[in-house]
C-alpha cells in the first residue's frame, strides 16, 4: 500500500515522551497519517542513541529525563506553545502516566499512552505489599481520577496492542461468535450490552493468547537479556505478582491467591511473579503451548467491562480473563537465566531491531472459550516480512503496538471531549479500521482443544474433570 490515508490534523504541537522501540516505531506512522506542523514536533529522552532518526528528519530532540520534579515545567511550554490543541504522546518508562495524564487535561491537551506506568521506584519496591504494587493497583488511580475529574479533554489510557487492540478484537470476536452461534440481537451499543452478550453466549473466560516466533540471525549470549520489545517494560511487570480477571463460574482458588478489598472487585492476585507463572492456552499457529501469566491491565479491564451485576451490586457474570504470553525463544531462555539465580537481572538489555530478525510472526489475538462452540481465536498474524513491507524502523510486535497508538490517537482527536478513556469504551470499529492495514493476516480459528486435552499423561494430576475451563486446569502447577 502506497497511499495512505490521512486520518486527521493534529493542530498544535506535538510531544513524544520515549524514544525506545515504540516511540520509533510510531513516529513514521504520525508522519504518514496526519496533517501537522514538522517543527511542532518535539520528542524527549534520557537516552540519545537514536538521535540520528529524528536528526535526519529535522524532528527537535530534548535529551533529559521527565521527572517527578520536572515535567511540569518541561511539558508546559512544549503543549501550550503556539496555537491549536496539543497533543502528548506517552510512551516512556519511568514516568507516572497518571501525572502527566491529569496535567496534560488540565492544560488542555490530548494525551495517550500504553501503559499504567508509575515514577521510578514501584515495581521494586520491597516496602510495598503485593496487592499494592499490582496492576490493579495502578488501573484504580486512574479510575479515581476520571471518577473525581468526569468528561472534559480526552485523554486516553493504556492503548497499545494488550492492553489496547486486544480489547477491540473481544468485542470483534463476540460479534462473529453471536453471529455462529445464531444469536440474533442487534449489536451492542453499551457496556451493559456487551456485558450481557458475553454472558448470553456463555463465554468463560479470554485468554490474550500470544506466540512470538521472531528469530534472532545470532544467538542470545550469555547474561544479556535479548526481547523484541522494552526488556525494562517486560521485567517490569514480568516482576509484579501475575494477575487475572477473575470469573464467576470459577470454583477453585490457588492458594497463594489474593484478593483486593477496594476497586472493581473484577481481579485477584497471585503471590508469584507472573513472568515465572505458566498457563495452559493454545495460538492457531502452534496449537496448545505454555505461555506466562504477566500482568497486564486488559486482563483486569475487560473482566470489569464484561462484568454483569444484580440490583445489589454483586457480580453474576464475569469472565476470568488474563494474559497467556510466550515470547519469543531468545526472550523465554533470558527469563530462564533470570530466575535461575532467583530473580538477578541480566547487566545488559537488547532489544532485536527488524534488522536482526531472520524471520518469525507475532501471532497475537484473544481466545474466548468455554461457549457452545468450545473455543474460539480472533487476532493478528503479522510477520517481520510483512511489517519490513508496510512500516519503517520495527518488528512485527512493536507494529502491533505502534498501529494502535496510531489508531487510538485518531479516535482521541475524532473524540476530544470523552475524558479518561480505556480501549474497552472506545469504538471498536472505527479503531480497527485504522490498524488492520499494519496487523497482517486477521483470523478467526475455532478449535476443539481444551486444556484437559491429552490429560492426564503418565503422572495423576490434580484436576476437575467436570468443566475443562477451570483456572484449575489452566494454571501449571
Amino acid at each position: 500500500m502506497t497511499d495512505w490515508p490521512i486520518h486527521g490534523a493534529i493542530a498544535g504541537p506535538i510531544v513524544m515522551i520515549g524514544f525506545g522501540s515504540i516511540g520509533k516505531g510510531t513516529l513514521p506512522l504520525i508522519e504518514r497519517h496526519f496533517k501537522y506542523d514538522r517543527k511542532r514536533v518535539v520528542v524527549i529522552d534520557p537516552d540519545d542513541g537514536d538521535r540520528a532518526l529524528l536528526d535526519s528528519s529535522g524532528v527537535k530532540f530534548l535529551h533529559l529525563a521527565v521527572t517527578r520534579e520536572n515535567f511540569r515545567d518541561v511539558l508546559g511550554p512544549l503543549l501550550a506553545e503556539g496555537e491549536g490543541q496539543g497533543f502528548c504522546v506517552n510512551l516512556s518508562v519511568d514516568t507516572s502516566s497518571l501525572a502527566i495524564m491529569e496535567y496534560c487535561r488540565e492544560i488542555g491537551a490530548l494525551y495517550i499512552d500504553t501503559v499504567v506506568e508509575p515514577w521510578p521506584g514501584f515495581y521494586f519496591d520491597k516496602s510495598l505489599g503485593p496487592d499494592a504494587r499490582t496492576n490493579y493497583a495502578l488501573r484504580e488511580t486512574v479510575l479515581a481520577a476520571r471518577r473525581a475529574n468526569p468528561g472534559g479533554v480526552t485523554a486516553v489510557s493504556c492503548c497499545g496492542a494488550n492492553p489496547g487492540m486486544v480489547s477491540w478484537f473481544v468485542k470483534q470476536a463476540l460479534v462473529n461468535l453471536a453471529a455462529d452461534l445464531g444469536d440474533k440481537a442487534i449489536e451492542p451499543k453499551s457496556r451493559e450490552d456487551w456485558s450481557r452478550l458475553a454472558r448470553r453466549l456463555g463465554v468463560k473466560g479470554i485468554h490474550i493468547a500470544e506466540r512470538d516466533t521472531q528469530r534472532a540471525k545470532k544467538p542470545k549470549p550469555i547474561d544479556v537479556f535479548v526481547n523484541t520489545w522494552s526488556v525494562e517494560g517486560f521485567l517490569s511487570e514480568g516482576l509484579q505478582p501475575a494477575e487475572l480477571g477473575w470469573g464467576t463460574h470459577e470454583n477453585w482458588k490457588p492458594a497463594n491467591a489474593g484478593a483486593h478489598s477496594k476497586g472493581c472487585g473484577a481481579a485477584i492476585y497471585l503471590n508469584q511473579p507472573g513472568a515465572n507463572t505458566r498457563v495452559r492456552s493454545w495460538c492457531p499457529t502452534p496449537g496448545a503451548q505454555f505461555g506466562f501469566l504477566v500482568t497486564h491491565n486488559e486482563s483486569i479491564s475487560i473482566a470489569d467491562y464484561l462484568t454483569v451485576r444484580d440490583e445489589s451490586g454483586k457480580a453474576v457474570y464475569r469472565p476470568t480473563c488474563h494474559y497467556a504470553y510466550h515470547p519469543a525463544n531468545d526472550a523465554v531462555l533470558s527469563l530462564h537465566e533470570m530466575f535461575g539465580r532467583a530473580g538477578r537481572m541480566q547487566e545488559e538489555h537488547h532489544i532485536l531491531g527488524e534488522k536482526e530478525i531472520l524471520d518469525g510472526v507475532d501471532e497475537l489475538g484473544v481466545l474466548l472459550y468455554g461457549h457452545g462452540k468450545n473455543a474460539y481465536w480472533y487476532g493478528s498474524q503479522l510477520s517481520i516480512e510483512e511489517t519490513r513491507r508496510v512500516a519503517p524502523n520495527q518488528n512485527a510486535t512493536g507494529l502491533q503496538v505502534t498501529s494502535a497508538v496510531l489508531a487510538g490517537m485518531v479516535w482521541a482527536l475524532e473524540n476530544p471531549r470523552s475524558g479518561i478513556v480505556e480501549a474497552d469504551e472506545m469504538d471498536f470499529r472505527r479503531c480497527l479500521e485504522v490498524q488492520t492495514p499494519y496487523l497482517g493476516p486477521v483470523v478467526g480459528v475455532y478449535t476443539d482443544w481444551t486444556p484437559l486435552t491429552d490429560r492426564p499423561g503418565f503422572f495423576p494430576e490434580d484436576i476437575d474433570e467436570t468443566d475443562p475451563w477451570q483456572f484449575r486446569n489452566i494454571l501449571v502447577r
